[in-house]
């Protein structure tokens, strides 16, 4: 099949991080907006950069874990901020792995797990995707309408087991994914993976991640860490 031409119109979906135009059945453009966003600390700023990085590591990641047996919608980089994918509709839900106790842990559930406490095995949990900030659902919801939650929960520890290997000796404590069902692979990762959804430490506790942002970085400083992120992946 021959690399579409990118599209010009007007897209068919526009998101806070990306763009999305349907160019053939089942195959959709996707552009990344550089956004940068953090319900916590009331932060959402445009960073020139950063779409090239996050894309950078998502098309990376992707071969490697196609090659591990965890399918993705990524299939071929078509310019700096763009790609081709499966197209797959969102699902109201993510799913987060979760290797240390961080982040919304120890924030909606404070005095229960110290920060940074380890999870093994990792803890596996499910949100609702609803502004203004996303919220836990229950397995059983979810099993009502249908959703094979084990599948989902086998599928995230996959990924989680590649992705630990990838990033040594970088810590990863916890990240999300959006998980979605096709007719052709069953069930896919349909969302970005990149540094703007996970937490990646130094051993000592020095972020690689979207904390950056949350701590009030600026673009210089994402950028610099963020390319560091990329020739560790890459080249070990």
């Amino acid at each position: 099949m021959s690399s579409p031409t990118l599209p010009t119109g007007r897209p068919d979906i526009t998101g806070r991080s990306k763009k999305v135009w349907f160019v053939e059945p089942g195959r959709c453009v996707v552009e990344m907006i550089p956004s940068l966003r953090s319900f916590t600390h009331d932060r959402d700023e445009l960073m020139d950069g950063t779409a090239e990085l996050r894309l950078d590591f998502f098309e990376y990641v992707s071969g490697v874990l196609a090659k591990a047996g965890v399918p993705t919608v990524f299939r071929e980089r078509l310019g700096p901020i763009t790609y081709l994918a499966d197209y797959r509709p969102a699902v109201p839900f993510e799913v987060i792995v979760k290797n240390r106790a961080t982040g919304s842990t120890t924030r909606k559930y404070p005095g229960l797990f110290e920060e940074g406490r380890v999870f093994a095995p990792p803890v596996v949990k499910f949100d609702y995707r609803t502004d203004p900030e996303d919220q836990p659902i229950g397995e059983d919801y979810l099993r009502r309408t249908g959703v094979d939650v084990e599948a989902y929960r086998r599928l995230a520890l996959a990924c989680n087991t590649v992705l630990h290997t990838l990033v040594s000796p970088l810590e990863l404590w916890d990240f999300c994914l959006v998980i979605a069902p096709g007719e052709e692979r069953g069930l896919v990762i349909n969302s970005e993976i990149s540094p703007d959804c996970m937490r990646l430490r130094r051993a000592d506790g020095e972020p690689y991640d979207k904390d950056l942002f949350r701590r009030g970085a600026s673009r210089e400083q994402i950028i610099e860490r963020w390319t560091e992120l990329m020739g560790l992946v890459r080249h070990g």
